[in-house]
């Protein structure tokens, strides 16, 4: 059978941006597909936050703000809309008083997505979902190379004697065999610690540190080149916190903290992983509360849409 011609966004010249549903890029429902190659879906859960909570609004604000997306992407030469098919799959239901429930339901939500071969592009939501996406992206690919761009390393062990929340996701996927252990990296870290200790358990969980004063240092292009090297032809999972930018460039978050990268750094890093062997995403801690002027949103939307046309670059190679 031939393939069909993808459904692509809402013609702006004919309704408003302003105007109409508000899926992310104005793109089609996943019910109004036969089959979706890229979903976005996402996921308004916050149970796990341990400072400003808010980020369960993440996912409408970024849809808002993701209606000025175009349909073209010049840096990346590609027309993601019209290369594959890219759906809006609505939002995940987690229970919000549980949180060991809503991992195990969004492991089970992500696994039935991606069943047929769909990936996923996650909009959180803070970074405790992470763990159950890589549960599903594992079971699927074995363990993979793991991008995570954050202030903060993410790999406590607890908090308050949890083990699930949103600093200790990346802890719990080593301790699970999820995660490439020759393969991981952190990006865009910076900030106080409560010691040398962090450092060294997150080292011998195996991660790279890249912190946004190296980027400043080395810029994007040596960056890139380090990423690359170390990631090879893995499967690779990408996992976005929005407070890896500065505050200036992403007011709206949890945990902010000084001394970020810029919008422009974190766009241009995603872009020079154009070949390598993207299987999922996800973009966190999005908190429209705290953001002016939609700028966090704005640049979440963004990230996104890097990350969708990355996807659609490598079509599931």
């Amino acid at each position: 059978m031939p393939e069909q011609t993808p459904i692509g966004p809402v013609d702006s010249s004919r309704v408003p941006r302003f105007a109409g549903f508000a899926t992310f890029a104005r793109l089609p429902r996943i019910d109004q597909v036969e089959h979706a190659d890229v979903a976005v879906v996402g996921v308004p859960f916050d149970a796990g936050v341990s400072y400003r909570p808010g980020a369960r609004f993440g996912p409408a604000a970024l849809r808002e703000a993701s209606r000025l997306l175009r349909p073209y992407h010049p840096e990346l030469d590609v027309s993601p809309f019209a290369e594959t098919q890219v759906v809006d799959a609505g939002d995940i239901a987690l229970n919000p008083f549980n949180i060991g429930e809503a991992i195990e339901t969004l492991q089970d939500e992500a696994e039935a997505l991606t069943a047929g071969g769909t990936r996923l592009v996650t909009v959180g939501g803070d970074h405790t979902i992470a763990l159950p996406l890589l549960r599903a992206a594992a079971k699927k690919h074995g363990p993979v190379a793991l991008l995570h761009f954050d202030a903060h390393l993410d790999t406590w062990d607890t908090y308050f004697g949890e083990p699930y929340t949103h600093g200790t996701p990346f802890r719990r996927a080593s301790e699970e065999g999820l995660l490439d252990t020759e393969a991981l990296s952190h990006v865009g870290t910076r900030g106080p610690l409560y010691g040398k200790r962090d450092l060294e358990e997150d080292r011998r969980l195996g991660f790279g540190i890249v912190t946004s004063g190296d980027v400043m240092r080395r810029g994007v292009a040596e960056t890139v080149d380090a990423l690359r090297q170390r990631i090879g032809g893995r499967p690779l999972y990408i996992s976005v916190d929005i407070d890896v930018l500065d505050p200036a460039h992403a007011p709206g978050t949890g945990t902010p903290e000084a001394g970020g990268m810029t919008s422009r750094e974190l766009l241009e890093i995603l872009r020079g992983l154009r070949d390598c062997n993207l299987v999922g995403a996800d973009v966190v801690e999005l908190a429209p509360a705290y953001d002016h002027a939609e700028i966090t949103a704005i640049a979440a939307s963004h990230v996104a849409y890097d990350l969708v046309s990355l996807l659609s670059l490598g079509k599931g190679e």
